[in-house]
């Protein structure tokens, strides 16, 4: 089992940046997938970015070209750079990982760190 810790959440006008970052308790290098999810208040949660194993990438339209997922399998982190932020990325970032072990498929999810980003 692993356990997923986010930080790096906070307040921040509109235009700035946060970095937020995905501790997890054990080795993330056999995770396949990775990704940020998001969910603003009274809606679904949404797919924000992910990344492979192989540091394949891929964003949500609405996040391209401002967002960037990265991991450090030697910190067993992943990370999320946010920057030109909207006052829309307002929400509780979450993050994901899955894996499969021989036939059984796993998932780890973070408790979320919120993000507000002020207009």
């Amino acid at each position: 089992q692993v356990e997923l810790m986010e930080s790096g959440g906070g307040l921040v006008q509109a235009g700035g940046s946060l970095r937020l970052s995905c501790a997890a308790s054990t080795s993330i290098v056999r995770i396949n997938h990775m990704a940020w999810y998001r969910q603003a208040p009274g809606s679904q949660r949404e797919l924000v970015a992910t990344i492979t194993s192989g540091e394949r990438t891929n964003y949500a339209d609405s996040v391209k070209g401002r967002f960037t997922i990265s991991r450090d399998n030697a910190q067993n982190t992943l990370y999320l750079q946010m920057n030109s932020l909207k006052h829309e990325d307002t929400g509780v970032y979450y993050c994901y990982g899955d894996t499969v072990s021989g036939d059984v498929g796993y998932e780890f999810w973070g408790q979320g760190t919120q993000v507000t980003v002020s207009s």
